[in-house]
């Protein structure tokens, strides 16, 4: 059994899966309480799974873009339990996970979460000649994303609602905007992503994966000398 985790924003999931298909999910709002409340959940879905930590054949973990506090507690968990049970251990983007769910629409696919600053993290995927990544994750402005949006597009993830309303107004019909029930993020698909990975022999190294940060935590930002 595999055991995803995805801490990355202020909602938190996990799931227990077998070769990548679904057999327990569990999707919660921690806020910032990510590390008191991941590993109490972590048992009470292995419970539900009818299964322990001795069941675990590898550890998928979402490593970002999103929330400093979040990730280092996710990805932390992920690896002591990689290194404690000597498990493979897979990094899977947050912003993928976002999109992977509507790749049967055949359209662009636009994740967009939150970044702060007035800023969003974004990528770019599509599903027609194989699921791929057209642009990597990086840091924008809704203005500019929508300047650089050329066609009919599938913008999903934790957008804000200004942004949704601000993305609809500038692109008009060309935006494709799911219900936020259904932009909902589920670890389910880092399950599934996470196996793909795993079968085609694309682990992660424990001591070298890191949080996708797309700008540098501010406690690592050295202050100006005057």
């Amino acid at each position: 059994m595999e055991l995803a985790i995805d801490t990355s924003t202020s909602w938190g999931g996990l799931a227990i899966s077998l070769e990548g298909s679904l057999i327990a999910e569990l999707t919660w709002k921690p806020g910032q309480n990510h590390t008191s409340e991941l590993f109490p959940n972590v048992e009470r879905l292995l419970q539900t799974a009818k299964a322990d930590f001795r069941s675990l054949t590898a550890v998928f973990v979402a490593i970002g873009p999103g929330s400093f506090n979040g990730l280092r507690a996710g990805i932390s968990a992920a690896k002591g339990l990689a290194f404690s049970l000597n498990l493979p251990l897979v990094g899977i983007s947050t912003l993928e996970t976002a999109a992977i769910p509507f790749a049967f629409t055949g359209l662009p696919l636009c994740p967009v979460h939150d970044a702060g600053r007035g800023e969003i993290a974004t990528a770019l995927y599509c599903n027609t000649d194989g699921w791929r990544q057209l642009k990597k994750e990086h840091l924008t402005t809704i203005e500019t994303l929508c300047e650089k949006t050329d066609g009919k597009t599938l913008f999903c993830g934790e957008i804000p609602p200004a942004a949704v309303e601000q993305i609809r107004s500038s692109l008009g019909d060309n935006a494709v905007i799911p219900t936020w029930e259904q932009r909902l993020r589920r670890p389910g698909y880092i399950s599934y992503l996470g196996w793909q990975r795993l079968k085609s022999g694309q682990y992660s190294n424990p001591t070298a994966l890191q949080p996708l940060y797309l700008r540098q935590p501010p406690i690592t930002q050295r202050k100006k000398k005057y």
